[in-house]
């Protein structure tokens, strides 16, 4: 193909190179955010010589054409559009720029959950393979030791990343915000601070509370498990960091600033943020769950019904909190598997599709 010609055309359809704010290209497809997407003329665009496919998402127009073919039309694109090349991230980020407010904040919770999916994913399978073993043995199905090293220190490594994902979730949201992701941490580690009532281990209530200026107590426990609490700690960290980084002289600024944003979050996220979110958060949870229970899998069809859009439009992230937000709360989550039965769905459709075209283009 000649792919000087199919980049001419592209940017002739997409209302010229006046109409281009930034340009990057992933593995198959052309990456583009739009000054103004009612000058893009996408009927005509998929009629362009190999391009396969026109879609908006995420504030992106993304313009399929496939491995290979891809990056050289983007290095004609750019050539003849006069503009720098751009990466996938400084893409993401123009286009958030451009979202309404709620783009702009699932794609914060994007940026802070899918660096930490791998610790959760490692700790999620493990979990589910040690479950297993423990079915199978204590019904058995199978005759091992449940006593032998191997067994005993997979079993502790399989929940390592939720008993700690406040601190996880602290190191990611801080970079995401601005602040010293270490700092974040150290927000995290003192919402699971050993000296609180482990919220996962506690049998008989709350032992212990803390009596704030005789004004009003909260309890003494742990936020293992929690989310939106830990995002709004440290989220006030990073304001309250930056804030002082502008106005501490910078000879004091070194352990003024991190003394300060440590003990004012901390005492704030212990005694007003962490309590007031907490219900927040288990209101959230138990509405999603009072809908999901609807009868005759009435609630499940509906919120099977919203998963593809979400994914489309690219405000899917919002579930890691669902999902977390279960585990907490009844220890299994059962948003996952509607969520995980639109995937295969999906797989399936997209195979059928595959299977059926004739059109090699």
């Amino acid at each position: 193909m000649d792919y000087k010609k199919a980049a001419a055309e592209t940017i002739r359809l997409i209302g010229g190179k006046e109409n281009i704010v930034s340009a990057a290209h992933c593995a198959t497809r052309l990456r583009l955010v739009i000054d103004d997407n009612n000058k893009v003329d996408k009927n005509a665009l998929e009629e362009v010589d190999g391009v396969k496919g026109v879609f908006e998402a995420s504030g992106q127009l993304q313009i399929i054409f496939g491995t290979g073919v891809v990056n050289k039309v983007y290095d004609e694109f750019i050539a003849i559009a006069g503009i720098a090349s751009a990466t996938k991230e400084e893409v993401k980020s123009a286009a958030a720029s451009k979202g309404n407010w709620l783009q702009r904040f699932v794609k914060t919770l994007g940026d802070i959950f899918v660096p930490i999916i791998p610790a959760i994913v490692a700790s999620g399978f493990l979990m589910g393979i040690m479950e297993s073993l423990n079915f199978l043995i204590n019904n058995g199905y199978i005759s091992m030791s449940n006593e032998s090293s191997i067994f005993v220190l997979a079993n502790m490594f399989a929940n390592t990343a939720y008993v700690f994902l406040p601190i996880l979730i602290g190191f990611s949201a801080a970079k995401v915000f601005g602040g010293n992701p270490f700092l974040g941490a150290v927000i995290g580690m003192i919402m699971v601070h050993p000296n609180l009532q482990n919220a996962w281990t506690m049998t008989g209530g709350v032992e212990q509370y803390l009596d704030v200026f005789g004004l009003w107590k909260v309890p003494l426990v742990g936020y293992q498990g929690h989310v939106i609490s830990v995002i709004i700690a440290v989220f006030v960290m990073a304001t309250i960091e930056k804030w002082l980084h502008k106005r501490v002289p910078a000879m004091f600024d070194l352990f003024v600033t991190p003394l300060v944003s440590v003990f004012v979050t901390g005492f704030l996220t212990m005694t007003v943020i962490g309590p007031v979110f907490n219900l927040v958060e288990s209101s959230i949870i138990n509405g999603i769950q009072k809908l999901i229970s609807i009868p005759f899998g009435i609630g499940s069809l509906v919120m099977g019904a919203l998963y593809a859009p979400t994914v489309v439009t690219g405000i899917h992230h919002m579930y890691t909190i669902i999902d977390l937000g279960q585990i907490k709360e009844f220890g299994c989550t059962y948003w996952l598997p509607l969520a995980s039965a639109a995937n295969i769905a999906q797989g399936a459709a997209a195979l059928a599709v595959a299977l059926k075209t004739k059109d090699k283009n």
